[in-house]
């Protein structure tokens, strides 16, 4: 089988887009959800006075006064604001999880169901008619234009600086979004606490110090390798594994690499992980070249058949992160062996 290569932009379109549409069917169980115990639908400062300025990669947003009506498009920054007791009036749903567009982790965190935004193209005119007083657009693409007209409607919070195509980081997510919602020290109790669990997560399992482990993503064009920039990888990272650094240097400055025939062998590391996107788990494990990456044919690779886990894994949020963390750990021990 001879599989055409894909340019790195290509196979970076193609995952921004896979949360624009249903999640392909995910071999990791879990069912469990939770929400936070309290929420409210202005923001409200608990730590000081505004106006308060943000720098950004695109600029300064000072926001004048407390926010009410809060649009959050960014990846994850309505599940942030919900976290922080903020409830956007207006959000986006890049995961399809359909409903009130956030993952199982936050059932019910809605007191009253935004009205769902568009990811890669929102609609402007939506935007508009819900009257916000702040947009916030912190883990995105970065793109100027797009930024420009949502600064047109309202404050805007872009992405930090250095956070073009969506490599925001957790941390700054949440440390940009607590303090334009005036909701500082909840920012940092929500660091704090995953902290607390990654190490938790570290002590029971020592095994991982030290260990190589790669990100990958199967799509209908092909396999791809997160580097270690993205999300996905720094949620192992955080656990003491290392992402190897060829990964880093076949992606450059994306956040992500395609992957030929010619260079598959980049899945392989102690553990390898892989995301289907779009696409049914088995087409990922059957794959012949798939099957003689070393880490695979030697037993030591994951192709993730659970939609809630992958998406947990893949959107970044502090709630989604504790969430995962309560199920692949144990998992990525048995395939280490």
């Amino acid at each position: 089988m001879i599989r055409s290569s894909l340019s790195k932009r290509r196979f970076g379109r193609v995952l921004a887009a896979a949360g624009a549409v249903v999640a392909a069917s995910l071999v990791l169980a879990g069912c469990s959800s939770s929400s936070p115990s309290s929420s409210s639908s202005a923001a409200g400062s608990s730590d000081g006075a505004f106006p308060v300025s943000i720098t950004t990669g695109l600029g300064t947003t000072t926001i004048d006064s407390a926010p009410k009506r809060v649009v959050a498009l960014g990846w994850g920054d309505a599940e942030t604001a919900l976290e922080l007791g903020v409830q956007p009036v207006g959000a986006s749903d890049w995961l399809a999880f359909g409903g009130d567009g956030v993952g199982p982790w936050l059932k019910g965190a809605y007191k009253k169901s935004p009205k769902i935004i568009k990811t890669l193209e929102p609609s402007y005119e939506d935007i508009l008619k819900l009257k916000p007083d702040l947009i916030l657009d912190v883990k995105s693409s970065g793109d100027k234009d797009r930024y420009d007209k949502l600064s047109a409607i309202a404050p805007t919070v872009a992405i930090p600086k250095g956070g073009e195509n969506y490599l925001a980081s957790t941390t700054q997510q949440v440390d940009m979004i607590s303090k334009a919602l005036g909701k500082e020290a909840e920012g940092k109790k929500l660091l704090s606490d995953l902290d607390d669990s990654y190490a938790a997560a570290r002590t029971a399992h020592p095994e991982f110090k030290g260990k190589t482990a790669a990100i990958g993503a199967y799509t209908s064009e092909g396999f791809g390798v997160y580097a270690s920039r993205d999300s996905r990888a720094t949620f192992m990272q955080n656990l003491g594994f290392t992402i190897p650094s060829a990964i880093d240097k076949a992606a450059g400055k994306e956040f992500s690499v395609s992957l030929s025939n010619e260079n598959l062998d980049l899945l392989d590391a102690d553990l390898t992980v892989v995301l289907p996107i779009y696409v049914d788990a088995s087409k990922a494990t059957a794959d012949p070249l798939f099957q003689k990456v070393p880490s695979v044919e030697a037993g030591h690779s994951i192709v993730v058949d659970d939609a809630d886990v992958s998406n947990a894994f893949s959107l970044g949020t502090t709630a989604a992160i504790e969430w995962a963390l309560k199920r692949l750990p144990d998992e990525f021990a048995k395939k280490l062996g």
